[in-house]
């Protein structure tokens, strides 16, 4: 929710058309033995390694906390970055007497943990009330550098038909207080409450966006540009397109393939908005209700063909996606990894379906728990 990163993506590489990227991810801080969110952020933030705490924020709830990685051209990079600071945000969280979790919103009921004691939050709270609907709600942003904000507002009408698809591939949130709650991302359906939160509209320029803006603070539903929560927007603080669809992912193998996708979905919006290519204009309602049936069914049932309304394999929605960004995944040379990394989310499924299978195998969320710690720590998906 903070929406702060380490480093600012700065856009395109100098003397390439090749364009950074940069993940920030929220992570939810529970009990080791029960496995219900903890107040504990500050605790844990004073067990992080002095250099890296530049790199590690506050969340709003103080059973969260938030890493951003530095922007960078490589894939590699982006995953050194993230698996050197989830080890080490676990490892401080260990120290600290809790366990850190890659989770959308906590699978174990408790007491909702209270919000990080800063005035921006007092206000919020002061205003929304009783919108703070559990133990927290742990997503990924990642930030995508352009240009300028004009050809920013054009990414962001391109990307918009295709973020359904990527909303069911990041699907991290099966269970909340206690049971399954027959979606695949609870998390989606809690942070709905918040008035912003929204598909992005269609924009006709950068004018009508920073128009929007003040107009949306001035009705009383935002206290200002950072409560901005479409599901993509223009940073407000960097020369960055910021997608904000998905759950935080399991593992950081899920999280490097969401920002391979990502970069090569605004790579694609910018070579069609080059050509001349205009954006599919899909309907509002249509787009809201793909985003409904992309939280409720994951990766694992159907999706909406924004292209005619129809409703397809979530699986064969998200070839399509892939076919369409080859082009943009070859020239920034992730076609090969982001190959192997479909390979392993269609054999183990998505963030949702592994924590389904393992309260399958065993009946209990405190093995849900535990195998999430796991993988959030770099051990891979089960």
């Amino acid at each position: 929710m903070t929406g702060q990163v380490a480093e600012a993506p700065s856009g395109t590489a100098e003397g390439t058309d090749l364009l950074t990227v940069g993940v920030e991810e929220e992570f939810l801080l529970v009990d080791p033995h029960t496995g219900a969110a903890v107040p504990a952020v500050d605790l844990v933030m004073e067990q992080v390694p002095p250099e890296l705490r530049g790199q590690v924020e506050r969340e709003f709830q103080t059973s969260q906390i938030e890493i951003g990685s530095p922007p960078g051209l490589e894939l590699s990079s982006i995953r050194h970055s993230l698996g050197v600071l989830r080890a080490a945000l676990a490892d401080a969280a260990e120290r600290a007497g809790v366990r850190l979790l890659a989770i959308g919103t906590g699978p174990v009921d408790g007491p909702v943990p209270p919000v990080v004691d800063k005035p921006r939050f007092d206000r919020m709270i002061e205003r929304f009330r009783l919108l703070v609907p559990g133990p927290g709600n742990n997503g990924m942003h990642v930030h995508v550098g352009v240009p300028d904000p004009e050809t920013g507002v054009q990414v962001l009408n391109h990307v918009r038909p295709w973020l359904p698809v990527l909303h069911a591939v990041t699907t991290n949130s099966p269970f909340a207080r206690g049971e399954d709650t027959g979606y695949a991302s609870w998390r989606s359906v809690e942070w709905e409450r918040w008035p912003s939160v929204a598909p992005t509209p269609y924009l006709e320029s950068h004018e009508h966006y920073e128009r929007l803006i003040r107009q949306l603070i001035a009705s009383g539903v935002m206290l200002d540009e950072g409560m901005l929560y479409w599901y993509a927007r223009l940073s407000a603080k960097y020369p960055t397109v910021e997608i904000r669809i998905g759950d935080v992912c399991p593992s950081v193998d899920d999280a490097v393939l969401v920002a391979a996708l990502v970069r090569a979905m605004v790579a694609t919006a910018m070579d069609d908005i080059a050509a001349g290519r205009p954006a599919l204009r899909t309907d509002h309602h249509l787009l809201v209700a793909a985003h409904w049936r992309a939280a409720h069914d994951g990766q694992e049932g159907d999706g909406v063909d924004l292209t005619d309304g129809e409703l397809r394999p979530a699986w064969e929605l998200f070839d399509q996606l892939i076919e369409r960004l080859r082009p943009a995944l070859e020239r920034h040379g992730d076609l090969d990894e982001v190959t192997g990394l479909v390979a392993g989310l269609r054999r183990h499924g998505t963030g949702a379906a592994r924590q389904r299978a393992v309260f399958a195998r065993t009946g209990r969320l405190v093995d849900v728990v535990e195998d999430v710690a796991r993988q959030t720590r770099g051990a891979g998906r089960s």
